[in-house]
């Protein structure tokens, strides 16, 4: 069965609605009326969606969508295909935070756990399905519609927020929270972890930074482990994805819409930011970090403190900040250290 998603959808509205609220000019008069029913990517929108261009990363694209409307920059209207009804603005970011607050109003806050006393000190939402041999410890908390599979347990304090799904044979431990998450069999998810949280996505501005509501979920494949005090926040349109058999180290953050494969290795303090991409049998060394947007290639390997700026080809294997291959800065690195013994042996500062 389908998932009902997390937040509640206002609209339809039609173009010319959505294009005054944002002050926008129109290119395709005869469009005024169209009515938009949702928002969505650029890849993902279909005829009655809305959808934005910020990032010229995304032009291809852009050419391609089948969305029926887009908001972008004034200056980028002539890259959108001619069928393609534009909404031009100044800063289109801004205007999509204005787009995405009439569509889904409540999404500015995450949605609580909806929870009622029960007996036992327990808090399990009466509506919450819980399947056979699965542990509620004392102290934790079911949310309203969630789905907990057979043998799973949830320890003492921890939370697992309204619709979220956990799969058969998962623990959760003690004080982690799972929300606005669909989680696969056999997960492991560490004590103190957080996931399903707001993405970190504002509109920035001289007149202040305009929230923007974070509609997505996070999708975590079977047999994963997330270690303690781990965070995974939830994707703004589309799903942060965390794929089957992945290990991922405490203290680590993953950031919103970020996708990331099968059996990747992800090490303690990695950071990697939204809308980044890591192929299958990804590794990423401890304290290393990924810019958003970027795109790891199948078996790359990522030494410690590296940090990815631009794209990494499959089996690839780098380092150093900003990251190139290893080779390259691993010589680098010793023909510092020999000029620095240079420097030492002959007393020159």
């Amino acid at each position: 069965m389908r998932h009902p998603g997390f937040f509640e959808r206002s609209g339809p509205y039609s173009v010319s609605h959505l294009a005054e609220l944002v002050g926008a000019s129109l290119n395709l008069d005869h469009d005024v009326t169209r009515q938009i029913c949702n928002v969505s990517t650029l890849k993902d929108a279909g005829s009655d969606d809305l959808t934005f261009f910020v990032n010229r990363r995304y032009a291809d694209q852009l050419g391609e969508t089948a969305a029926g409307a887009c908001l972008l920059a004034k200056r980028d209207a002539k890259r959108a295909p001619d069928k393609l009804s534009t909404l031009a603005v100044d800063d289109p970011y801004l205007a999509f935070a204005k787009v995405m607050g009439l569509f889904y109003p409540g999404a500015l806050r995450s949605r609580s756990a909806h929870s009622e006393a029960t007996e036992c000190g327990q808090l399990v939402h009466p509506s919450a399905r819980i399947e056979e041999g699965v542990i509620v410890e004392p102290g934790a908390i079911v949310g309203r519609e969630a789905v907990i599979g057979r043998g799973t347990i949830v320890a003492a304090g921890a939370v697992v927020g309204y619709r979220s799904v956990l799969g058969s044979n998962c623990y959760v431990g003690s004080d982690a929270v799972v929300t606005h998450a669909i989680v696969g069999d056999g997960v492991i998810i560490h004590p103190g972890a957080r996931i399903g949280q707001d993405g970190f996505g504002f509109a920035m501005s001289a007149n202040g930074h305009a929230k923007i509501p974070q509609i997505g979920s996070v999708v975590i494949g079977d047999d994963v482990e997330i270690g303690a005090n781990t965070t995974i926040d939830r994707g703004a349109l589309s799903d942060t994805v965390i794929g089957e058999g992945t290990k991922i180290d405490n203290l680590v953050q993953i950031a919103h819409n970020v996708v990331i494969g099968r059996h990747c290795v992800i090490v303690a303090q990695s950071g990697i930011a939204g809308s980044a991409e890591l192929g299958d049998f990804v590794v990423m060394g401890a304290q290393s970090g990924v810019l958003g947007h970027v795109k790891i290639g199948d078996g790359a390997q990522i030494a410690g403190m590296g940090h990815v700026k631009d794209d990494v080809p499959a089996g690839a294997r780098m380092g150093g900040t900003p990251a190139r291959p290893f080779r390259e800065w691993a010589r680098e690195i010793a023909a510092v250290r020999a000029l620095g013994r240079r420097f030492a042996k002959t007393g020159d500062d």
